[in-house]
């Protein structure tokens, strides 16, 4: 009677950690969305965009303008247009939920991993209140990584599911088998990323059903051969989409861009010397943005009196999960499947074009592990030094507050995506642009990547500038960043139109200097960080000033430079 009781408390506490826990999480994002303290950006624009159009009757496989990245998040978001209509907040909150799911599975993967529903609660809330860089990419949307992490812990739970039945010698239901190959394939087509986690869960999956041993034997078992048909067509289901896009289109540009074939300065350097520079990047920037020590998108200590603890203290839980594989210790293939995703994605970092991005959004599916294991240290340590340990993990939660509120309270930037410093821009006066623009009766017109989206999405697209201009302060520029075709007849057919820029006052010579030398009359003006070129005597198209190759610098110097602030 009195083992029930306490069975029953432990639940009761259970469940109550784990609502403490979604509670303080959503009441964290919903302060940072109060205070505006997260801009919204063009790659959530572009979500938004799709979303849009998909309740208008568009069905986009992948984000536009790419192919490795699905549409899953854009549908979710149509969805919650749907019940509550067009607003950027509505975007936010799908990204709360998916996030929500996250710490939910996650304390049920700490059960199934290293067999304690403690350490899945304690994780839940290390989660909670995590690094700045888990909270900027779990609240605004960039097309899959709320969706990644969810879908990551649930091929986990599945799989370790799975393998559990295998080892007891239970007989397995087929749908199970082909639920986790379904849960593998929509993480493929949601965002490869996920692969992460679904390699070494696979691996782990391929050994429990002996093929591992003598293969041989083993593939002459029905049970074997059903097992992997199941889990096959369950990926061929879960990935159709992206089965569908490869027949339309092919599989060359598909396994192009899910290697990271589009990312930019790819096979322009050694590829050695390129590895080089992955490694150093991982344990340089990924170490310290994933353990709170700095914003992802500057060099900036965060915290710094508790800093020392928290690289401490995260230090110590490497140094566990590593020891956590030797001699007999229960729940070695648990602890072996979450050291696996971390593996898994430290190598797919280092030897793959994706280590040229330190934004930090890659390292991601570490958190995730990282809370496990340092919840079942913690644990352990309670055990053995006291109860003063709970103090150390209540000092990582201060820590990774302090970093996210002195993030905030600098802004602009704010929270931010962005790690180049010239596209950091303050959107907050969009409102005004907008207005400007309609009174000057200039809808059409060209911007660059940062301006063009979030003003289609907030003008519900009455306002169409193309993106067309670089943003680098060396003139590069992508066409990839033109990602929405239909949007060219329109600007095309306009005879008024006008140019948009920011924080960028060389091209902003450049253009008076172009438009003077076509003996363009114009007027300028700014609000902001927006500098706009408006009243343009007749309509000079960005392919007369070379505006038109990837990575390619605009020459400037052959014409005589205008002073900033010149008017045509």
């Amino acid at each position: 009677m009195l083992e029930r009781y306490h069975q029953a408390s432990r639940k009761y506490l259970g469940l109550i950690s784990t609502v403490g826990a979604v509670v303080v999480a959503v009441a964290l994002k919903l302060w940072l969305l109060l205070i505006e303290a997260i801009p919204f950006n063009s790659d959530e624009a572009v979500v938004a965009l799709m979303a849009r159009h998909i309740r208008q009757g568009e069905r986009p496989i992948f984000f536009y303008g790419q192919a490795y990245m699905g549409s899953l998040d854009a549908w979710l978001v149509a969805g919650g247009f749907l019940v509550f209509g067009e607003s950027i907040w509505v975007i936010r909150l799908i990204q709360g939920l998916l996030y929500v799911g996250v710490l939910v599975s996650t304390v049920k993967l700490g059960e199934v991993t290293l067999g304690s529903k403690r350490v899945g609660f304690l994780a839940a809330w290390f989660l909670a209140i995590p690094p700045v860089v888990v909270t900027l990419y779990t609240t605004v949307s960039l097309g899959g990584y709320g969706e990644t992490l969810l879908l990551g812990n649930l091929t986990l739970i599945q799989g370790l599911i799975l393998i559990n039945a295998l080892r007891r010698n239970q007989a397995v239901p087929m749908w199970r088998w082909c639920l986790w190959g379904g849960m593998v394939g929509l993480g493929i087509w949601a965002f490869g990323l996920t692969l992460v986690f679904s390699i070494p869960i696979t691996i782990a999956l391929l050994i429990y059903l002996g093929l591992g041993k003598k293969l041989r034997d083993t593939l002459r078992l029905p049970k074997t051969w059903r097992a992997l048909f199941l889990m096959g067509l369950g990926v061929l289901i879960g990935s159709a989409p992206w089965w569908l896009y490869a027949f339309q289109y092919g599989l060359q540009e598909l396994m192009w861009e899910l290697g990271g074939g589009a990312i930019a300065g790819v096979g322009q350097s050694n590829w050695l010397l390129r590895t080089w520079g992955h490694f150093w990047t991982f344990f340089l920037f990924g170490s310290t943005v994933i353990f709170g020590l700095r914003p992802s998108w500057e060099i900036r200590w965060l915290a710094v009196p508790l800093l020392p603890i928290a690289l401490t203290f995260w230090t110590g839980v490497i140094v566990h999960a590593i020891t956590r594989l030797r001699g007999r210790r229960p729940h070695r293939r648990g602890a072996a499947v979450l050291i696996g995703v971390m593996v898994v994605l430290t190598l797919g970092f280092i030897f793959t074009p994706y280590g040229a991005d330190p934004s930090g959004r890659y390292f991601l599916p570490l958190v995730i592990p990282l809370s496990l294991f340092a919840a079942e240290m913690v644990i352990l340590w309670v055990k053995e030094y006291g109860r003063w340990i709970w103090g150390l993990a209540g000092l990582i939660l201060v820590f990774n507050l302090w970093g996210t509120i002195q993030s905030a309270a600098l802004s602009p930037p704010g929270l931010t995506t962005q790690i180049d410093q010239i596209a950091q821009i303050d959107h907050r006066h969009m409102d005004e642009l907008i207005d400007f623009l309609h009174e000057q009766d200039i809808q059409r017109g060209y911007t660059n990547y940062w301006v063009a989206y979030p003003l289609a999405f907030r003008s519900g697209e009455e306002l169409i500038y193309l993106p067309r201009l670089p943003y680098h302060a060396d003139f590069r520029y992508t066409s990839r960043d033109d990602r929405y075709e239909p949007y060219h007849d329109l600007v095309a057919d306009s005879d008024r139109i006008g140019y948009i820029t920011t924080n960028h006052p060389d091209l902003d010579n450049c253009l008076r200097n172009y438009f003077s030398s076509f003996e363009v009359a114009f007027a300028e003006t700014d609000i902001g960080d927006y500098h706009i070129f408006y009243n343009l005597s007749r309509a000079v198209r960005p392919e007369e000033m070379g505006f038109d190759g990837d990575l390619k610098g605009i020459d400037c110097s052959r014409w005589g430079m205008i002073e900033d602030g010149a008017e045509g």
